[in-house]
Parts: structure tokens; sequence; C-alpha cells
């Protein structure tokens, strides 16, 4: 079984949706496998936390129809319902054909979709809207509506009937407004679920809301219309031979289940280390720095000099490091954030400062124009940003750059990916299955196979 929640734009509450009806299905003993659309790490760490089982990426702009299928069958394994969570509106897209769109995921996986539509200010209209989502492309299955932010009985009454009488569609339930149901945001999305476990008690309220307000049944019989596909055989993990650590607590969430499957996959073995409570590195070969929100825990990150020190001793040693965006701003000499200056790692010979506005967002490409063991030169790497962040007072005569930004923004809209040592450090976010050879390259680099020399560069 299979099913996406989309909606005919964002913030309809297609999260909030996703999150209660995950909730409302395991109520009911089933287990739930869930997806985001899109390349996210805030969305899924609530799907993930509502889920009990890791939210998985979906995007066609990463991986072609073929290997997608494969990617969503071998996530399911375990599982008796896959749930997937849109991104935007249903047919909204890179370009004129929406290719990597919501809509190109369920038809390439020829799962239903419900639409969530957002009915403040409108009734009737609502039905004319569903119907134009309908007839657009009919490859795409537009299987139910659920309704949100409904004002009252009367209300609900007339969307109900408008829109099941001129589409045929069954409307599966009504949500009504509280913002009890509602997950404060932060920058491009929500708060980590890890950050506030006192924010956790929306989960209880939306899955409740959503088991009482939601034809749960029907939902059922729609999921179960998808066709079969085709099982993906387990391929055991070889024995690890390397350790790689990686920095996971409040501070640094940003890591798709994926990269760290692949690390295991290609040898090595995940250690993880906590920048905020850690007081040195533990026994490691290299050390993995996503993104997350170092800012927001700057003091913290600042109070802690042991490990900073550590970190900087590590990479002068010549520890191979890669480090994503979060990552990156640690590894500055200092970040300000709200007008005043924190004391980062200092292993890489720039500051940080945050911005009220998003300094890159959205897909990217970068080519590849030095060898090294991370890449091979002339590769082109397809991932995203997100940050708030910028750059400044970098010395360029201490570091290279490995990309040369095709798409996206990078460190100051021509590169990104700045080499120091044994450093890959940048504000692209990479998806393993996309690039295999970004794991096989980094545990060979751990076990010293690979040799990155300040000389070579």
């Amino acid at each position: 079984m299979r099913l996406v929640i989309a909606a005919p734009h964002g913030r309809s509450g297609k999260t909030t949706i996703t999150l209660g009806l995950i909730v409302a299905l395991r109520q009911k003993g089933l287990v739930v496998q869930p997806f985001k659309k899109g390349p996210d790490f805030i969305d899924p760490s609530w799907l993930t936390l509502a889920a009990g089982r890791p939210c998985r990426n979906l995007d066609l702009y990463f991986l072609p129809p073929e290997k997608l299928k494969r990617h969503f069958s071998a996530s399911c394994r375990g599982a008796d319902l896959g749930l997937i969570e849109g991104a935007m509106g249903l047919y909204d897209g890179l370009d004129l054909e929406g290719s990597n769109s919501t809509a190109a995921v369920a038809a390439t996986l020829q799962a239903p979709v419900l639409l969530v539509i957002d009915a403040v200010r409108m009734t009737r209209s609502a039905a004319a809207m569903v119907q134009g989502f309908q007839n657009f492309d009919r490859r795409v299955q537009i299987a139910g509506v659920i309704l949100n932010q409904v004002a009252r009985p009367r209300h609900e009454d007339m969307l109900r009937r408008s829109i099941e009488h001129y589409t045929g569609l069954p409307v599966l339930g009504a949500l009504p407004k509280n913002k009890d149901f509602v997950i404060p945001d932060r920058h491009l999305g929500l708060v980590p679920a890890a950050e506030n476990e006192t924010l956790h008690a929306a989960l209880t309220a939306t899955g409740a809301a959503i088991g009482a307000a939601v034809d749960m049944e029907a939902l059922l019989a729609i999921a179960s219309q998808a066709p079969n596909l085709p099982p993906v055989a387990v391929t055991p993990l070889p024995p690890p031979r390397v350790r790689i650590g990686i920095f996971q607590d409040r501070a640094f969430t940003f890591y798709y289940p994926e990269n760290l499957e692949a690390l295991q996959a290609a040898g090595a073995m995940p250690v993880a280390v906590d920048s905020l409570a850690a007081d040195r590195l533990p026994a490691i070969d290299a050390l993995y720095i996503g993104g997350g929100f170092p800012e927001v825990f700057a003091a913290r990150l600042e109070a802690n000099a042991p490990l900073r020190q550590a970190v900087k001793d590590a990479i002068e040693a010549g520890m191979p490091v890669y480090a994503e965006c979060g990552g990156l701003m640690y590894l500055a000499r200092r970040l300000n954030y709200q007008g005043r200056w924190y004391a980062m790692s200092g292993a890489l010979p720039f500051d940080v400062t945050m911005s009220s506005r998003p300094q890159g967002h959205g897909y990217t490409a970068m080519m590849v124009e030095a060898a090294s063991p991370f890449w091979s030169q002339g590769d082109l790497i397809r991932g995203h940003e997100f940050h708030h962040s910028r750059v400044i007072n970098l010395d360029r005569r201490a570091v290279r750059f490995l990309y040369r930004v095709q798409r996206g923004f990078g460190i100051d809209g021509r590169v990104d990916g700045i080499i120091y040592r044994h450093v890959l450090a940048g504000y692209n976010h990479v998806y393993a299955p996309a690039h295999p050879e970004w794991a096989a390259n980094l545990v060979a680099l751990a076990a010293g196979k690979e040799k990155l020399t300040a000389a070579a560069l």
C-alpha cells in the first residue's frame, strides 16, 4: 500500500496532515514508512519521530525513475504502508514539464494522491480547484480530498457537498482550525524534532484529531489500489574497516539516513559525537559534520572549547573531514549571530555571519574542477543548499575550491567546496544514492588508501 499527500500550494497543511495520519495509522497497529519529496531535513525529522522509522527522500532530480522505484520498494521492507509527503504544490517542479514534481513522483510510483485543501475563505470554489488538479495530468490519480482549516460545520458541509458533486471524489475528512496542531517555523521549515521535545505533544494532538476526523478505512482502501512493485534484494553489510565520527546532537541534525547507510555499505562504522557535550573526539579515522542550526547553539558550542580544539588539532594532523553547511560553520574561526561573535573551531581561515534573508536556497549543480579523493575531476554533483549564513573574511591564499557553481550559490555564487588539507567543507548537501562514489571515496580516504596533501593542491 502507498499514498501521496499533496496540496495545491505550500503552507496548505501537508505536514500536519501527514504527521497526524502516521500517528493515527500506528494507533491502528500499522507500520508506516514515511517519505518526503524534495530535499528536506526538518519535515523528515518529524515524520521519523511520528513513524518510528527513518523518513526517506524521494526526488527525481537526484534519482532516475527506475532507481527511485527500487529505492522506494527497498525502504518499504517490513512496512504495511508507504506514506509520501509532497513538496510545494502538486505539479510544481524545476521546469515546464514538472519533471521532478510531487506529481511526477506519484506517477512514477503509480501511487494514489490525497489532495489537502486549505479551506480558509473558500466554499464552492474548492470544487473548481480540485477539478482543475484532477484534469491537469491524467497520469496522476487524485483519489480523494482532505480539508484543512475548516471554520465550522456549515462550512465543512458546503465544501464537502461541492467537491463530491462536481468532482466525484470523496472527501475523507476535515480538520478544524486549531493552533495546537502547529509546530513552530524557523527559516525555511519547521523547528527540527530533536531540538525541542516539548513540541512533541503536538504530534499526539494532531494524531487524535486526524483519527477522529478522517475516514481511515476509506484511506486504506485507496492506498491498497496501488499495484505491487518488484521486491528488491537485501545486500548484507560488509564488516567495517574504518570508524567515521558523525556530529549528531541538537545543533547538527541534517543527515539523510541514506547517507549514513551508504557509509556503512562502503565499510564504515558510524560513531556518534555530541558537539555540545563531548570533550574529545573518540577513536575515529574521519569526521562527517552535517548541517543543522549551530547558530542557535553557538554559545554552547563556544563553551565546549576542548572539543573545538580537538577538531582543529585532528585536522592539522591530517584527519579527513567532510562538512556540509552547518559543519562548514563549525570549522570557521568565528560565527556572528544576532549581533554577537562566538568562537568556533578555527580550523579553516574564515568567519561566518548570519543574515535575515536566505543566502542560498534550492537545488544545486556543482562541477568538480580539480582531482581529489572526494570526487573525480569533471564530475557534476547534484545537491541542494539552504542557508542564511555567508562566509566572510576568507583567506583565499590558504585554501582551494573544489566546485564551480553551475546552479545555486555556494560560497559566493561562483565557487563552493573549500579544500584544506584533508578537509572538504561547503554549503552543498549531497544525497548519497545519487552519487554512490561519495561514500566509497570518503571511506577509502579514511582508510588511508587515498591521500590529499596541501602540496598536492
